[in-house]
């Protein structure tokens, strides 16, 4: 269950309306790397954790403070555009050069919210949650987090250099302060699962007795030449969860040549391809 309070989990201010910035900032909401996107990641993870009901209230708790960045970012949009023309004429009126397409504005946030936020991104393409990662396995789930709160806080930092209002500022460092504790509590949640030597492979409750493990930890190069690729800390030595030994090997052909039976009658074929 959620509750609200009416109010956001940190100010938001914006010192001097910007139509452009308002538009950069639907990136941070319904773009793939935004807040739509890490909610919803947790939520369903949350709602499909098994085990230790600790990981559980981690994912829903994360869940419901990314509703309330959706919250802050959408008023910080909503207060961006409240600089933005509401007719073409005023804009091109000030600008003779069209003002740049409404000023860089996104006009489904004109024309479809009436000047207000909308879960798309910053070219208007709606959030469709193709990037929603929720694998039913705890250690998976948690790595794929940490990949979110990367690239999330990628475009908050991003975004902060592109501002100089100083209340967007403001609400962006807190942002970026966010993106690194949550980077951290799920490292420290895959540490607690027993860090890369428990871990690794995922999932471990498969045996690796029965997986080839001649390729288990094989760098395979496939230059044309036949040379080794370049190698580095995951072509020699002990491999990174301890259960095995990097090696580097050029690659070479090990399957046949398909060759597939003939098409059916009816399939639509050519009939060459029915002989």
């Amino acid at each position: 269950m959620f509750y609200t309070d009416g109010k956001l989990q940190y100010p938001v201010r914006v010192e001097t309306p910007d139509p452009l910035f308002a538009r950069a900032l639907q990136q941070a909401i319904g773009g793939i790397e935004g807040e739509i996107r890490v909610a919803m990641q947790y939520f369903f993870q949350a709602c499909g954790a098994r085990g230790n009901p600790k990981f559980r209230d981690l994912l829903m708790n994360t869940a419901a403070e990314e509703l309330g960045h959706i919250e802050m970012l959408a008023t910080a949009v909503a207060m961006n555009l409240e600089g933005a023309p509401l007719k073409v004429k005023e804009d091109i009126a000030a600008d003779p050069i069209g003002g740049a397409v409404l000023g860089g504005l996104n006009l489904k946030n004109l024309l479809s919210a009436g000047l207000s936020a909308m879960p798309v991104d910053s070219d208007g393409v709606p959030f469709d949650m193709s990037h929603i990662y929720a694998s039913g396995n705890i250690a998976a789930d948690m790595t794929a987090n940490v990949a979110a709160e990367s690239t999330g806080r990628v475009l908050a930092v991003r975004l902060y250099n592109m501002t100089s209002d100083a209340g967007m500022k403001d609400m962006l460092s807190y942002l970026i302060a966010r993106d690194t504790m949550h980077q951290n509590q799920w490292l420290a949640a895959l540490e607690e699962l027993g860090g890369s030597k428990g871990v690794f492979p995922i999932p471990n409750s498969f045996p690796q007795e029965e997986e080839n493990r001649e390729f288990s930890y094989a760098y395979l190069g496939f230059q044309v030449d036949g040379q080794e690729p370049a190698g580095g800390r995951w072509s020699s030595g002990q491999s990174v969860d301890g259960k095995g030994e990097f090696k580097t090997s050029p690659m070479t052909a090990l399957g046949q040549k398909p060759v597939l039976s003939p098409a059916k009658p009816g399939s639509g074929a050519q009939k060459e391809q029915e002989m």
